[in-house]
């Protein structure tokens, strides 16, 4: 059985701890691997890996920095297909989805590359009589990330290119589900010539967690995943003084007006819904059908679900594979018997799916529930699964109502051909990603992404300019140079003159 080590000060360690996770198939539901969850002890090894490397990381020089980010994203593009490979055995999804998630995260060390642009700072000649002012930021120093299962590639690229370019080191704590590809990662960064310790990879569960939020060492925390364990993350880091950004969960809506085309919006419905599972905290979960979109609709999108082509990753007939673990499937599972007795309709039923040669698998078929309330399990839970559900408005006016009433903020969607209404949606929805027509908004990465109310604690979005702020912090000089007491001084508050 293979074992999935930490990777501290440029090298493979087995560390202190002889604590182990299983990594497992999803699609033939055996265990593949298992993975080392680090101690207190081996968290601290990799601050203090990275803390001595920062004292020269921090030095140097911007081109250099821009030239190692160049060489790390080349190797990225040259990888892609075995990193995808290595996401699709350990997480279960679809390898052209897998792809997808590496040339997005490869985005984000693309826009790090600028970063002798993005760190430019601010000068303001003669503010005063022979007085200059001028800007400029700083890393902060060692900075840790958290990162989920369902996107184990992606959402760390979120985090360390733009941390490492702007001069901190890094240590990663990923998911232990799906740990082998940051590994990988790992050695690319090695072979793009980056200094050992700049980058350290480190297994665990909660004690690795706690000992991150808890370490004097570290001085920011980046997050990504669910509500509660998010709120849990920005209040313990944050009682350490720790800068922290704390991505939550999502409840995601799209609102369908009747003037959209039924089978432009149950195609992209689809795909929203079901892709990778529905294990996307930007997948669309809740269909708020307006008016009389909501019959034509249903026929179409429950059609497009039925067609949806269920199956190992790794096969290129698939549209969809597997969610993660079988506790996950258990669960979801559960929270559509619930629906179902709470009143909503099963119109495509995605339990006891078997998929032909895959017998043990952590299958869920794409679901579609019609007549859902927003009193329902199924409506108030982030499902984290291939499940849809249909609520029906009678206005635009009651779909805002219903999108801002929901306690996440993370996206939202609609779906229509009039622009003012779209205007009026975006303008009334508090939600931080909209999409007009586009129902999986997630910015590029010259934007930055974060939500609103329940789906974010802190200040800061990740990547993008956002990202940039988050990972350091500025410095505001003023200057004098002159003749030596050519100017007195006053016990008057300073003034410009």
């Amino acid at each position: 059985m293979p074992t999935i080590k930490h990777w501290i000060a440029g090298e493979t360690v087995a560390g202190e701890s002889d604590r182990r996770a299983p990594v497992f198939d999803p699609a033939t539901g055996r265990q593949q691997a298992e993975v080392l969850l680090a101690s207190t002890v081996d968290v601290d090894a990799a601050v203090s890996a990275a803390t001595q490397a920062f004292e020269s990381w921090s030095q140097t020089s911007l081109s250099r920095r821009s030239r190692i980010l160049f060489s790390f994203r080349e190797l990225l593009a040259q990888k892609a297909g075995e990193l995808a490979a290595v996401i699709t055995s350990e997480h279960g999804k679809v390898l052209s989805d897998a792809l997808g998630e590496v040339q997005r995260g490869q985005e984000v060390v693309e826009f790090a590359c600028g970063i002798p642009a993005l760190l430019k700072g601010e000068y303001s000649d003669q503010v005063s009589t022979n007085v200059d002012v001028f800007s400029y930021r700083e890393p902060l120093g060692v900075v840790a990330g958290i990162t989920p299962f369902n996107f184990p590639a992606m959402v760390p690229m979120w985090m360390f290119p733009i941390a490492i370019a702007c001069g901190n080191t890094f240590i990663l704590k990923p998911s232990e589900r799906d740990p082998s590809v940051s590994m990988m990662i790992a050695e690319l960064w090695k072979r793009a010539g980056l200094p050992d310790g700049v980058f350290n990879v480190v297994h665990g569960d909660k004690e690795a967690v706690d000992a991150i939020l808890d370490s004097p060492g570290i001085a920011a925390v980046s997050f990504v995943g669910s509500t509660p364990i998010a709120k849990y993350i920005h209040e313990r880091a944050s009682a350490t003084g720790k800068r922290v950004q704390a991505l939550g969960g999502a409840k995601n809506h799209a609102v369908v007006l009747p003037d959209a085309d039924p089978e432009f919006v149950s195609d992209h419905l689809s795909a929203a819904a079901f892709g990778s599972a529905g294990e996307r905290c930007m997948a669309i979960s809740a269909a708020v059908t307006v008016g009389s979109s909501a019959d034509r609709v249903l026929d179409s999108l429950s059609r497009k679900a039925r067609e949806v082509r269920v199956g190992a990753g790794s096969d290129t007939g698939s549209d969809m594979g597997p969610v993660v673990t079988r506790a996950a499937q258990q669960r979801i599972l559960g929270l559509i018997d619930r629906g179902e007795e709470q009143g909503a309709k099963v119109v495509v039923d995605g339990r006891g799916l078997s998929v032909a040669g895959y017998p043990e698998g952590f299958w869920v078929g794409p679901t579609v529930l019609d007549g859902v309330t927003t009193g329902m399990d199924v409506y108030r839970e982030e499902i984290f699964g291939p499940v849809l559900s249909v609520v029906r408005a009678e206005s635009l006016d009651e779909a805002i109502a219903l999108v801002n009433s929901n306690p996440y903020g993370n996206g939202t969607a609609i779906f229509t051909s009039n622009g003012a209404a779209a205007r009026r949606f975006q303008r009334g929805v508090r939600v931080g990603m909209i999409g007009v027509n586009v129902p999986v908004p997630v910015p590029m990465a010259y934007y930055s992404f974060g939500g609103w109310k329940d789906s974010l604690f802190g200040d800061k979005h990740v990547h993008g300019p956002e990202g940039v702020s988050f990972y350091t912090r500025a410095k505001v000089v003023t200057a004098r140079w002159e003749s030596t007491g050519t100017t007195e001084a006053s016990f008057a508050f300073p003034t410009s003159s």
